[in-house]
């Protein structure tokens, strides 16, 4: 356990640093580098630093990238790393605060700072602010060498930690820089053309050990599970098994009227408890405070509670699946255009075929290793909070407290901590909020830890989804109208991965049909990719195998592929050799992915079990155009871990809900794949471009579920229409 008892402001931190500090400061101005003293002179404004060299050499950078073994972390202080020329060696890495405005990047999606470590984004969109910040940090200390030198800062150059005049081969380490160097009022502009060429980066593109690797191995990777602090109590909590119930302190003046409340329960007997110190009523449950987390689960265990209903009272996840078919058979039901492309119509009209596919996805659970938890303090007087808790999104977590309490984000101090998996759920900060909303109530700093029971009742999932795709060929079979419906509930959480702009197809008509359930749903790994990919790619592979194509050229000569999807397509025939024949009983399956700006395109190689309706999947490819690698080994790894997210959500995970509430508990009812399902070969391959880099976090999932179909249907000569293809569902699937 950590034991932690104060920690120094940032400010003290600052005045007792020495050497160089470049530091960000948000005012008026903006946002703008600038140096210690400058820093210091400045009392009344937001300053944190951001690159430190210390006068032995030794430099620290902040990392933005929340760490939840993606390797963030290391990824981003090395880019800063590249352009200051720096010694890797001689780098130590802390996170940065969670302060948006200053360490945020711009939100893809609007005009706000965020700091969300979500759908691939860190390495993307962090990459070139982060270059132009080492490059300004590399003009510093130049011009500070020509200075002490009194020779014209052009005429010398870098190598790492050290600036080198050429004329006469003096050299000024970094750290020696740092001992006598200042940093002007405005720090020095860097064109883009001054940033490195890829020939001459000695760090990207090179794998080097991730630095939390270490910390976990020794066990002293802090996680807000490992958090201890003076007087701390624990809480565990029993929410509303019925959906749609909203967070926080119960007032009943306040809350929304569909939220699952708790009426009545046996607080009596809960307080009576040896080492029980409270029971707290939230909004859509209750807390009970001990002084072991032990004896925290036993109260919430012993809890016997009346709700009250809510919205998502009566619902039934299979009958809804249902109830979606009816909706996109409703030619009066209100439908969104994701897509409006050419002539649909009349390429129907004219075709010399159509093609018709339905297709249905279930529930996923995100399935995190870790359970959901936080630990919060907050002073005597109220007006000063603390948070541990590892998040993807230290910013909107450390907002979510602040809102809790009536507070403004000043008052809120928020430690990252690592986290044992993320996929998504750890990006909204309600647990937090909820611990912050505890430890008011009991006037104590607080521990909270949901049980995997509680995680997965209250699970935030993958929404469900019908699909209906039709598509229209000419005399030549040429696709040139293609018609996508998805009916769920969920908005952007459905449609994502819908568009299909790698290929040709002139005419198109995308919609979404949507539903609302009350259930909570949240971003899960590659989001909609997954059931979107998989119904364009096994519709794709239908018209290939009716054309009697090579599913490859069929996507070439048939739908237009443009030259990227060729490319990562003729990459993955080569390193599959998609032609060969395969051993008896094992057939290849093949599909695009796509995500966060990457593409690619992968193969599996499946046998079946045609008694028990296993599918073994044996080997795995996939060919990625992800842009510039920063971390080779670390994105293999990433998209390695994809991959087999992938295969145990599309062969084994099933959310399902009657009445309202999760039926699944554990993963005793929840299957995820086993060691000894693993694949036999994983083999990934990045194609070599020149490009900025694209997310590759995502990447590795959404190709599975379309080539694991269409490799069973070269077996079976059936296709699987409904996700997760569990052995149930392939036996049901063979007899049909």
């Amino acid at each position: 356990m950590t034991t932690i008892d104060t920690t120094p402001s940032r400010r003290s931190v600052l005045a007792g640093l020495g050497g160089l500090t470049f530091c960000i400061a948000v005012g008026n101005d903006g946002v703008r580098l600038m140096s210690q003293a400058q820093a210091n002179a400045l009392a009344n404004a937001s300053v944190t630093p951001w690159v430190r060299i210390a006068p032995d050499g030794r430099i620290t950078i902040l990392s933005a990238g929340a760490e939840m073994g993606q390797g963030s972390m290391t990824s981003l202080p090395l880019i800063v790393a590249e352009e200051m020329d720096a010694d890797w060696s001689k780098v130590a890495i802390e996170w940065t605060p969670a302060d948006a405005k200053v360490y945020g990047y711009k939100d893809p999606f609007g005009t706000e700072q965020l700091m969300w470590i979500v759908g691939s984004r860190a390495v993307q969109l962090y990459f070139t602010q982060l270059r132009m910040a080492g490059a300004q940090v590399r003009k510093v200390l130049i011009a500070n060498a020509a200075q002490k030198w009194g020779v014209d800062a052009a005429t010398l150059k870098t190598e790492p930690s050290v600036v080198i005049n050429p004329a006469n081969g003096a050299r000024f380490t970094y750290g020696e820089i740092a001992a006598f160097g200042t940093i002007p009022a405005t720090l020095p502009a860097v064109d883009p053309k001054e940033l490195k060429e890829r020939k001459d980066f000695r760090l990207i593109g090179k794998s080097v050990p991730r630095r939390d690797t270490p910390a976990k191995v020794n066990g002293t990777a802090q996680y807000a599970i490992d958090v201890k602090l003076p007087g701390m109590v624990y809480a565990s909590t029993l929410h509303s098994p019925v959906h749609n119930a909203q967070p926080g302190i119960w007032d009943p003046g306040k809350q929304d009227q569909s939220a699952a409340a708790p009426e009545s329960w046996n607080d009596a007997e809960i307080k009576a408890m040896k080492g029980v110190i409270a029971v707290v009523k939230l909004a859509n449950g209750l807390a009970v405070v001990a002084d072991r987390f032990e004896t925290a689960k036993a109260g919430r265990d012993a809890l016997k509670v009346t709700w009250r209903k809510a919205k998502a009272d009566g619902f039934d996840s299979d009958r809804a699946l249902d109830d979606y078919v009816k909706i996109h058979a409703d030619a009066t039901a209100q439908a969104v255009k994701l897509e409006e492309k050419g002539d649909v119509a009349a390429a129907f009209a004219a075709a010399a075929k159509t093609y018709h596919a339905e297709f249905r996805s279930d529930y996923g659970y995100h399935a995190q290793m870790e359970p959901l938890n936080a630990v919060v303090r907050i002073n005597e007087t109220g007006d000063k909070v603390e948070v541990w808790e590892g998040s993807q999104a230290p910013d909107e977590s450390r907002k979510a407290v602040a809102k809790a309490l009536g507070l403004g984000l000043e008052q809120v101090d928020f430690h990252q901590c690592y986290m044992g998996g993320g996929f998504g759920r750890r990006s909204l900060g309600d647990y937090a909020a909820e611990c912050a909303l505890i430890a008011k109530e009991v006037r104590r700093p607080v521990k909270l830890i949901w049980t995997r029971e509680e995680d997965v009742a209250q699970g935030m999932f993958r929404p469900q989804s019908f699909q209906c795709l039709e598509a229209a060929t000419d005399a030549s079979g040429k696709v040139t109208g293609w018609k996508h419906c998805v009916v769920g509930d969920g908005e952007f959480l459905l449609i994502t991965g819908i568009k299909i702009p790698y290929y040709g197809v002139p005419n198109q008509a995308i919609e979404r049909r949507g539903v609302s359930h009350g259930i909570k749903l949240k971003h899960w790994r590659a989001v909609g990719h997954v059931f979107n990919t998989f119904a364009i790619e096994s519709f794709v592979d239908q018209m290939a195998a009716d054309q009697g194509m090579d599913p490859i050229e069929f996507r070439f000569e048939r739908m237009g592929a443009n030259s990227k999807a060729r490319k990562v397509f003729e990459t993955l025939a080569q390193m599959s050799d998609s032609k060969a024949k395969r051993p008896d009983g094992r057939a290849l399956g093949i599909s695009i992915t796509e995500r966060s700006g990457s593409l690619g395109a992968g193969a599996v190689e499946v046998s079946l079990d045609r008694a028990s309706g296993k599918i073994r999947v044996h080997k795995v490819w996939v060919a990625i155009d992800g842009g510039v690698i920063v971390q080779p080994a670390a994105a293999q790894a990433n998209v390695e871990s994809g991959i087999l997210y992938g295969l145990s959500s599309v062969l084994h995970e099933r959310i399902t809900i009657k009445d309202g509430a999760v039926e699944q508990s554990n993963f005793h009812d929840y299957n995820v794949m086993r060691m000894s399902d693993l694949p036999e070969e994983l083999n990934v391959k990045f194609v070599d471009v020149d490009t900025r880099p694209t997310g590759l976090g995502e990447i590795g999932n959404p190709f599975i579920a379309g080539a694991i179909s269409n490799a069973f249907f070269r077996l079976t000569g059936k296709r699987l229409r409904h996700l997760p293809f569990t052995p149930q569902r392939v036996l049901e699937t063979l007899k049909a």
